[in-house]
């Protein structure tokens, strides 16, 4: 499996997921049709799916487009988002096949939009296996509470996602980590593995490269919105449960003007 980001509008991610030994992709939310069509072409791959993850805009915007790049490409969505263009609509546990290697598996993960899906893409043995979350899981972040609750967005980030391999590389929607580094470390003040990546995301930054993939791994050491089960977090922001004090983060990063 190879996997490339394709960066487009300001600072959204869509990705080409490939199986190489067919040559056959799926491309995740193809906002810049073109732009994702012309990376296909040079990778010589053939383009089978659009892999929507929601149903905003900046997101599912470009699949009207990409089909009419790509005749009969099939673009898949959740079947409770009313996705721009989709002709295959998928619910929590349903299964895809690319190519001879690639299984994707659709993970309902809602609360920023009330369809999300999440796919998580197994390959040969020995790969480290992506997810990729759209806007429900960023870098050190999570999307925000358009379409949900607290309660599902702890049961999408802590248990359907946080449930996965720890080494599952983490591939999101927008290029957000730098500040959800620095309002993490408002968090967690203590928190040297927050301190640490902050500087490596700068560092990335400034080299004008992307912070994705990240790791299930790393959210759950970095990541304030996936650290919510921990007694000493819930008490340093004066909640008594993980689902009050996701709400809580939340609302305090919503206030802030870091």
């Amino acid at each position: 499996m190879k996997i490339f980001e394709v960066p487009c509008l300001e600072d959204n991610y869509s990705y080409l997921v490939i199986d190489e030994s067919t040559k056959e992709a799926a491309v995740v939310d193809p906002v810049e049709a073109e732009k994702v069509f012309d990376v296909a072409n040079q990778h010589g791959v053939v383009l089978k799916f659009v892999l929507t993850t929601h149903h905003h805009w900046d997101h599912a915007g470009g699949n009207d487009k990409i089909k009419q790049l790509v005749p009969g490409i099939k673009v898949y969505g959740g079947s409770l988002d009313n996705v721009r263009g989709c002709t295959h609509q998928l619910q929590n546990g349903d299964t895809l096949s690319l190519g001879s290697h690639l299984n994707i598996l659709a993970l309902h993960t809602p609360c920023h939009t009330k369809g999300h899906i999440s796919y998580y893409i197994t390959g040969k043995d020995g790969e480290d296996p992506p997810v990729f979350t759209g806007d429900t899981l960023f870098i050190a972040g999570c999307g925000k509470f358009f379409e949900g609750t607290a309660e599902q967005m702890y049961q999408s980030l802590c248990v359907t996602l946080g449930s996965l391999p720890k080494p599952t590389r983490v591939y999101c929607g927008h290029e957000y980590t730098v500040k959800n580094l620095q309002f993490a470390s408002t968090v967690e003040p203590k928190n040297a593995r927050i301190q640490q990546k902050l500087a490596w995301a700068n560092g990335q930054r400034k080299a004008g490269l992307p912070t994705i993939p990240s790791t299930i791994e790393e959210e759950m050491e970095t990541n304030p919105f996936m650290r919510v089960d921990l007694p000493e977090l819930q008490g340093s922001i004066g909640c008594q449960s993980p689902v009050e004090a996701l709400r809580e983060i939340r609302q305090m990063k919503d206030n802030w003007r870091g």
